[in-house]
Formats: C-alpha cells, sequence, structure tokens
C-alpha cells in the first residue's frame, strides 16, 4: 500500500476504532497531533507507535513543536523559547546566534524523535514585518538573509537528530494583518517585493536541502487572484520551476477560514492538489477528513509517495538515554534562558 496525499488527526490519547479504520485508508498519509494527543511521554509514545503500527508503509507523524506559543507536547519536554529569541541574540553575537539555534533544532527533533514524532512543522521562514499577530515573534527576525541564516543552523540542528525540516509559510505570511484561521488575508505587494525580501529565506533554505515547504493561505493579489496553497502559479511556477524545489509541499489547514475560498471541503483538498501540493491537512473536522478520504480513495502520484516516505524521521534513542546524554544536558541548560509565552491554539 502505498502512502496518499492527506494527513489528519486522531481524537484522544488512544487510537479509537474509527481512528484505526480511517488511518488503513489508501487516502491517508500523515497525522498530525495536538495538545489534546498528548499527556506524557510515555503516553504519546504508545499513540504514535500505534498509529505506525497500523498499516505500512507507516502514515507520517507530524506535530507543531516550534516553541513559544506554538508547542503542542510541553510536560516532560524542554520549553522551547520562541524562535524570535534566536534573532534579538542574532543582533548583539552573530556566533552564539548561530549556535543556539542549532542546538535549539537539534533538542527539539531530538525530544520528538525519542518518542518516535516524524517531522515538526519547523521552522518558520515568515519574516517578521512588525504587523502579524500570527506570526510575531514565531518568526526569527525581520531581515531576510538572517532569518536564512538562523534557519540553516537550526535544520542542521534538525538534521543531527534525524528530522527533516519543513519551513512556512510560502511565499511569506509575515506581512498581513489579517489571521488565516480567521480570515483570508490579501497581500498586496508585487513580485518582486516578494522576490527581494520574504521570498530569500525559503529560496536560501532550498539552496541547503530544505525537505518540506507548506503553504500559506495568502491572496497576494498583484501576483494571483488565488490563495498560494491553491496556486500553480505560486507552487508549480515558483516553487518548484523558478525555485527549483524538489521536496514535499504541505498545504496549509484546509479547516482554516482562509481555505473556504476554494469551496467546500472536497473542493478545497481537490484544487489544491491540482496546483501542485502533494499533502493537504484536514484538522480538527473529522467528518469532512473522511469524506475527503473516500474522495481521493483513486488517488495516485508516486512522485508524492516518495517525498513522503523522505520525511520519515531516522535514528530514534529512548528518551531516558537522551536525557543521560551530556549534550541534551547542555541544550536544555542553553536554550531555556528566554521564557515561552502560553500557547494559543493556533492549528499549524
Amino acid at each position: 500500500m502505498t502512502l496518499g496525499p492527506l494527513m489528519l488527526d486522531v481524537a484522544g490519547l488512544e487510537l479509537t476504532p474509527e481512528d484505526r479504520e480511517l488511518l488503513a485508508h489508501p487516502a491517508v498519509g500523515g497525522v498530525i497531533l495536538f495538545a489534546r494527543n498528548y499527556a506524557s511521554p510515555e503516553q504519546v509514545r504508545a499513540l504514535i507507535a500505534a498509529i505506525h503500527a497500523a498499516r505500512e508503509p507507516h502514515v507520517l507523524v507530524a506535530v507543531d513543536q516550534e516553541g513559544g506559543r506554538v508547542q503542542r507536547f510541553r510536560d516532560g519536554f524542554t520549553r522551547l523559547p520562541p524562535l524570535a529569541c534566536l534573532g534579538d541574540l542574532y543582533d548583539t553575537d552573530r556566533v552564539r546566534a548561530r549556535h543556539l539555534a542549532q542546538l535549539t533544532g537539534w533538542l527539539m527533533a531530538a525530544e520528538l524523535r525519542a518518542v518516535g514524532v516524524d517531522i515538526s512543522f519547523a521552522p518558520v521562514l515568515d519574516l517578521d514585518h512588525g504587523v502579524s499577530t500570527v506570526i510575531g515573534n514565531r518568526a526569527l527576525h525581520r531581515r531576510p538573509e538572517i532569518v536564512a541564516e538562523l534557519a540553516h543552523a537550526y535544520q542542521g540542528g534538525m538534521h543531527e537528530a534525524g528530522m527533516a525540516a519543513t519551513g512556512k509559510h510560502f511565499p511569506g505570511h509575515g506581512a498581513v494583518v489579517a489571521d488565516s484561521h480567521l480570515e483570508l488575508p490579501v497581500d498586496p505587494r508585487s513580485y518582486a517585493d516578494m522576490a527581494q525580501w520574504d521570498m530569500v529565506p525559503f529560496e536560501r533554505m532550498i539552496h541547503y536541502g530544505l525537505a518540506a515547504v507548506m503553504m500559506a493561505h495568502v491572496v497576494y493579489a498583484a501576483v494571483d487572484t488565488n490563495p498560494a496553497g491553491f496556486s500553480p502559479f505560486w507552487i508549480q511556477e515558483v516553487l518548484r520551476k523558478r525555485l527549483g524545489f524538489q521536496g514535499l509541499v504541505f498545504s496549509d489547514d484546509l479547516s482554516m477560514a482562509a481555505a473556504a475560498y476554494a469551496g467546500d471541503y472536497g473542493d478545497r483538498a481537490r484544487i489544491s492538489l491540482e496546483a501542485g501540493c502533494d499533502m493537504v491537512l484536514v484538522c480538527n473536522a473529522r467528518e469532512q477528513a473522511g469524506r475527503i478520504a473516500e474522495a481521493l480513495a483513486d488517488y495516485t502520484n508516486p512522485v508524492t509517495h516518495t517525498r513522503i516516505a523522505r520525511l520519515h524521521g531516522r535514528h530514534a534513542p529512548e528518551l531516558a538515554e537522551l536525557r543521560r546524554d551530556p549534550r541534551w544536558q547542555q541544550a536544555v541548560v542553553a536554550v531555556t534562558g528566554c521564557e515561552p509565552e502560553p500557547e494559543l491554539d493556533l492549528g499549524i
């Protein structure tokens, strides 16, 4: 059985019979976990093992573990600072900031790999233009070259821990005020402006071997009338052809308000895949996810299957073994100097 193009969520701390039935569907290729799926490292490891055992090859298991406001697993995991802390440090100590970025990427990924998570949707490559409350200090910095430099180091740490990196949200979500969870943001800037600013971190990270990209639910009105995640221009022409990206393209969550632009859930999935996304996310909408799975039952794309398979996590020590590692102990001390904010339920 191949892996399908649908990533969805599961109900709670253990798999239900309904979860197991849906995970066996050929259209499903991934599961995203949320705070409601987490009680302890031991519990979530057992849950992930059950998800992986549900079919062969096993589905991709993902989570948002950026740090700061967006960290799903907390008690029993290191409380990670928002990525902006790395950018703030860069302004005074570039060398230390790069080192800390690599440590942070390694620590985040190593703890997740120890419980079986394949990928975290990180790092955020959006720029902090000072207007977006949904991005804000999730961004590394306001300058694109600094974002790229720190993200490169962060990705290096992730790779050491056995995890591929996912850059988000292409081509850049940081210059719009509207929250795409609640409405459809419109960015009026020209393609030239985007290419000179927001797309720079993505372009450089692609050169550095970025494995996956998540699209933005944003309309760039001077460029295309479609939101980027539903746009053949942004995905096929810009991301694939002009930037040469060969990795996996995720949609943002199709249950977000901004995605309603494309119609009902079936239309959202179909248009997103036709535009060039490899995998579509449907979160907190179980009935709709089931309908999409049925609609995609005959969907096949061997290239997509290969791209998904490449994101499976590599070597993973037991959590107890990781905690005995002097590098883990040193990393925890190094990265916890900046207190994260209370979590917001931002989906992805």
